[in-house]
C-alpha cells in the first residue's frame, strides 16, 4: 500500500478567503493553474490583491487550499455512495467507478483536477504535491481493500488493475477521446472481478 506524505498547511477560511478559493477553483480547473494569476484571482472574487496574500500568504497555499477541498468533496462524494451500495464488494468496486462517472458529468467535465494538476505540478517539493499523489495513493488502497475482500491472494494485482483502469478512464473522459471511458472502464473492471 502506499506510503504516507506529509500532511500540507491549511488555513482558515474568512469569508474573504472562500470568494477567493471559490474564483481560484473555477479558474484553476477552467484555465490551468499556471495560467491563473493572483490578479484574476483577486478581481474575480472581489477583493484586493493585498488580502488574498494576508489570507493565503502565497499562489501556491491558494492550490493547495483548491486541491484539498478538492479531495474531500471528491471523498466526500464517494463515501456517500459506498455506504448506499452495501456490503458486497464487488459491487462497491462497480460503484466506484459509478460514482466517478457521476463525478466527472457534474463537477470534471475536463477531466481528475489531480491529474490535469499533476501535468503542471511535478516537483515533489510543491506544497500542494503531497495532495495530488496522496489522494491517488488513497484510490489505490480502496482498491485494495476491496480486492481483498473478493480475493486476498490476488488482491495487490486486481487492485492496480483496477486503478489502471478508472485512471486511464477519468484520462480518457478529460481529454473527450471515445464517449462514455468511465462506464467502459466500469464493464472491464467487472469482467476482472468475475
Amino acid at each position: 500500500m502506499g506510503t504516507t506524505a506529509p500532511t500540507p498547511r491549511r488555513i482558515t477560511m474568512t469569508p474573504a478567503a472562500r470568494r477567493a478559493l471559490t474564483a481560484a477553483t473555477r479558474l484553476f480547473y477552467e484555465r490551468g493553474i499556471h495560467a491563473v494569476g493572483v490578479d484574476l484571482i483577486a478581481a474575480e472574487a472581489g477583493v484586493t490583491k493585498k488580502t488574498l496574500y494576508d489570507r493565503f500568504g502565497s499562489k501556491e497555499q491558494i492550490v493547495v487550499e483548491y486541491l484539498a477541498e478538492r479531495d474531500e468533496r471528491w471523498r466526500a462524494f464517494l463515501a456517500e455512495r459506498l455506504d448506499a451500495a452495501g456490503p458486497d464488494p464487488r459491487v462497491r468496486v462497480l460503484t466506484v467507478f459509478d460514482a466517478s462517472r457521476a463525478w466527472a458529468e457534474e463537477f470534471s467535465p475536463k477531466g481528475c483536477s489531480m491529474v490535469n494538476a499533476h501535468a503542471e505540478i511535478s516537483d515533489p517539493a510543491h506544497p500542494a504535491h503531497p495532495i495530488i499523489t496522496g489522494q491517488k495513493r488513497w484510490m489505490l488502497d480502496l482498491f485494495t481493500r476491496l480486492a481483498a475482500e473478493i480475493a486476498p491472494e490476488t488482491a495487490e494485482a486486481t487492485a492496480r488493475t483496477l486503478m489502471l483502469l478508472h485512471e486511464g478512464a477519468l484520462v480518457a473522459h478529460g481529454l473527450g477521446v471515445f464517449p462514455d471511458a468511465i462506464t467502459q472502464a466500469r464493464e472491464e473492471a467487472r469482467a476482472v472481478l468475475a
